[in-house]
């Protein structure tokens, strides 16, 4: 039994109001890995770099036990590269440099120990891809869960709808499931995405939050106040990590555990916007990581006092 994350590992050059970074090591597959990997053991992931993607960085993911026998290195070959600077309220960015290299052509291969996958997190790629990767897998696992973005509802809906039906759970922030519904009210928005296939959806808020929204239960969970916040990038993805990976450790799926779920990937997402890049996510004790989760239940509870 694993838990199984496709996305990118790639480098990110990242400048905020708080300072820049040259080349640093990012993407969707990386945040999710390093997350999921603080509360379960058997994570795998499938991705593609270059030959000039560092060996101590795959080190890294192994000292995590992150199984990287499904990340594939393309000798000769430039790994994805994206740079990008935030605006001063941390909520918007532009995008100044996406250089594709190996994610153009890229394969995702399943390796044969792979198929005991019971958790798969689909990282934000081509509707496509996610699609291959379901069918690649043997045995349909106890949980998908899906990230995806606006662009690919501006380019490929009709491939992202396909890709829909076959999840569980599908991660979006407020803009993307708004323009994915058509509707502007979250909770209009939310009933319609769950005729569409997904059985949950998470509706990202950043700084506000999350939603959790079955067909009958709604779930608002906090985000964390923050003195300094140096680098969303990532954080999606990590919070998307986390909240799979808990699950995994858990074993069971419902909409009490993914309330859980949503305040433990919410505690790892609030750990990786505090320094750049992976840099915090790296290096995490149990001892933080209990204190920072207790700090979100302290955040919202409360007794109603007459």
């Amino acid at each position: 039994m694993s838990l199984l994350v496709i996305g990118t590992v790639a480098f990110d050059a990242i400048e905020t109001p708080f300072g820049k970074t040259d080349k640093i090591v990012g993407g969707a597959a990386t945040y999710a890995g390093l997350a999921a990997s603080y509360f379960y053991d058997k994570t795998k992931i499938v991705a593609v770099v270059g030959d000039d993607f560092p060996q101590e960085e795959i080190a890294d993911f192994n000292k995590h036990n992150i199984d990287t026998e499904g990340l594939q290195v393309k000798k000769g070959e430039k790994s994805f590269f994206w740079s990008g600077k935030y605006h001063n309220d941390m909520n918007s960015r532009d995008t100044l440099v996406t250089e594709l290299n190996v994610l153009a052509d890229f394969d995702p291969i399943i390796p044969d120990s792979y198929q005991d996958c019971e958790y798969l997190m689909l990282g934000n790629l081509t509707p496509q891809i996610q699609q291959t990767v379901i069918k690649r897998l043997k045995n349909r696992p106890k949980l998908i869960v899906m990230d995806t973005m606006n662009f690919w509802m501006d380019i490929a809906m009709d491939d992202l709808l396909e890709t829909i039906k076959l999840v569980d759970v599908l991660t979006i922030n407020d803009a993307e499931a708004r323009q994915l519904s058509g509707e502007y009210s979250l909770v209009k928005a939310a009933r319609k995405i769950l005729t569409m296939g997904p059985k949950y959806l998470i509706i990202k808020k950043g700084e506000h939050g999350a939603l959790l929204f079955s067909e009958d239960l709604i779930f608002s969970a906090p985000a964390l106040p923050l003195a300094d916040v140096f680098d969303p990038t990532g954080a999606g993805d990590t919070f998307a990590g986390g909240f799979i990976g808990y699950l995994a450790k858990v074993g069971t799926i419902n909409f009490n555990n993914m309330k859980n779920a949503i305040i433990y990937g919410s505690a790892l997402a609030s750990f990786c916007v505090e320094k750049f890049g992976t840099e915090k996510l790296k290096n995490l004790s149990k001892e933080e990581v209990a204190g920072r989760i207790q700090q979100f239940v302290s955040l919202s509870q409360f007794a109603i006092v007459e």
